[in-house]
């Protein structure tokens, strides 16, 4: 039998890659206090640094974000709800205004203010964080890691795992929010166990 040929497609890697394909992310939106008032980014490129309660995302110095959290040492941060698709995008409206749209913007959406830090949270989201800065590795070309360890989280009820809900079910009726990088979303309502091999730990 003949072998197929490979429909393998090579890329150049002399320029970014990333928008040759789709990829899955997360998309939180991460809250932080501004020099007179506050800040919403939404972000992709996120996600847990390891088994314990720490977190990172990739941010700019080109951003406010960046400046931010270094200044004040504390992040919050949102995970939305698939209906909250637009608000997640609209965060990102004040880095794009001119200064006196900035305040307007952000007075349209639902916040409301993380109990133990001076930043908000996107209101009515299934999941928040208050997270401490622990530092920033710069290096990725224009972009760094900015790593935190949470010190409180908070979870919508609803999306709560516990031993008698069953899993499918609970995702059907809570479902959750991927981006689909670039430019692209999915509302996540079906899911599959996954075929851990036996005596799997983390």
């Amino acid at each position: 039998m003949a072998k197929k040929e490979s429909s393998l497609v090579s890329l150049d890697v002399g320029r970014p890659i990333w928008e040759s394909f789709f990829t899955i992310a997360p998309l939180v939106v991460i809250g932080t206090k501004e020099e007179g008032g506050y800040g919403l980014a939404p972000k992709h490129m996120a996600t847990a640094l390891g088994q314990d309660n720490f977190f990172g995302f990739v941010c700019t110095p080109r951003h406010g974000t960046y400046h931010n959290v270094a200044r004040e040492g504390y992040f919050t941060v949102s995970f939305p709800k698939p209906n909250q698709v637009v608000l997640a995008s609209l965060s990102a409206s004040p880095r794009c205004e001119e200064a006196e749209h900035r305040k307007l913007i952000l007075e349209g959406l639902p916040l409301k203010m993380a109990p133990s830090v001076d930043a908000p949270f996107l209101d009515e989201s299934y999941l928040f964080f208050e997270c401490e800065h622990i530092k920033t590795v710069d290096g990725f070309g224009l972009y760094s890691l900015i790593c935190g360890r949470i010190t409180s989280a908070f979870v919508d009820e609803e999306y709560l795992r516990t031993s008698d809900r069953d899993e499918q079910e609970q995702i059907y009726h809570s479902p959750l929010l991927a981006y689909l990088a670039y430019g692209r979303f999915a509302e996540i309502r079906e899911s599959l166990a996954f075929p851990f091999p036996r005596d799997f730990k983390n």
